[in-house]
């Protein structure tokens, strides 16, 4: 029997790869902060990045679905053997490198170099390393970007854009990343390389918030203002501590195409993302994952 250990078990991504890889007959070792009762082909560890109790000697697979650069900083002191090790990193380490916001820069900076580290770390072991690259999760209710949306709206009662928000979006769905992990694991083509994972549908940054919007009942209204007039608007909303997440660099990327090409992942692991079709259970926490 094959055995996993898990890291960000319990989150987003790795609720639904936990079922995958228990539903494939593997032992899994899932770490969680709390503490959580077992289950057939499930072991729960307490702990986190900063140490979890009784790992054990070796395993099959290594699986990150947390801080990509906290996880780095882990395996690079970790004396659990592996010969496989899949981890999620983000596509924030190309798009936010260059950005105005010294906060997000860091970001891509921390992204850039927990993926070098690593490679490098899983070399030296004699380890195969996938860095594993999304772009706008959502379909658990736990993302900061289209789940926030949501609850703004909500909120509100409507929804505003600055005009013009037209730059190209790819969200993809939890368990098509799930099933990406799955399948990268097995695929010796992955083997030291690091992959974009879009989802199945690139769209307009308004017609994506449209999407999301009409998923609910009853819609929220979309309004389209100008800059100047949006920005007024934020910046009034923020002074009453809504929107306080949507910085300068946040708005400016509304605009911006933020397009990434699956096509590498489709051939290696025959990735193969679903549309955008929104509903409104998936901007629900918790959420039960269904396919």
């Amino acid at each position: 029997m094959k055995r996993a250990l898990v890291f960000g078990a319990s989150g987003q991504i790795g609720t639904p790869l936990l079922e995958r890889l228990n539903d494939a007959g593997w032992r899994v070792f899932a770490v969680s902060r709390q503490v959580r009762s077992d289950s057939p082909g499930r072991h729960w560890l307490q702990g986190d990045f900063s140490g979890v109790r009784d790992l054990p000697e070796s395993v099959e697979a290594i699986f990150s679905c947390g801080p990509l650069d906290m996880f780095a900083r882990w395996h690079a002191n970790a004396s659990i053997r592996a010969s496989r090790v899949v981890a999620f990193g983000s596509t924030s380490a190309a798009t936010k490198h260059g950005s105005d916001d010294g906060d997000e820069r860091d970001v891509a900076r921390r992204l850039l170099g927990a993926e070098a580290a690593l490679f490098s770390q899983s070399e030296q072991r004699g380890a195969n390393a996938t860095m594993l690259r999304p772009t706008l999760v959502y379909g658990a209710g736990r993302d900061a970007t289209l789940t926030r949306i949501v609850q703004l709206a909500q909120r509100w009662g409507r929804f505003i854009l600055p005009r013009h928000s037209d730059g190209l979006r790819q969200p993809v769905h939890v368990q098509d990343l799930a099933a990406a992990a799955f399948a990268a694991c097995t695929a010796t083509a992955t083997h030291g390389r690091s992959y974009d994972l879009p989802g199945g549908e690139a769209l307009p940054y308004r017609e994506m918030v449209q999407r999301v919007l009409a998923s609910l009942q009853p819609p929220p209204a979309l309004h389209e203002l100008p800059m100047p007039l949006f920005q007024l608007a934020l910046k009034t909303a923020q002074a009453r501590g809504i929107a306080l997440g949507i910085t300068a660099a946040a708005v400016e990327r509304m605009r911006q195409d933020l397009a990434f090409d699956l096509g590498p992942a489709r051939r290696d692991f025959a990735y193969a993302p679903r549309l955008f079709q929104p509903e409104a259970r998936m901007f629900e926490s918790p959420v039960t994952i269904r396919d």
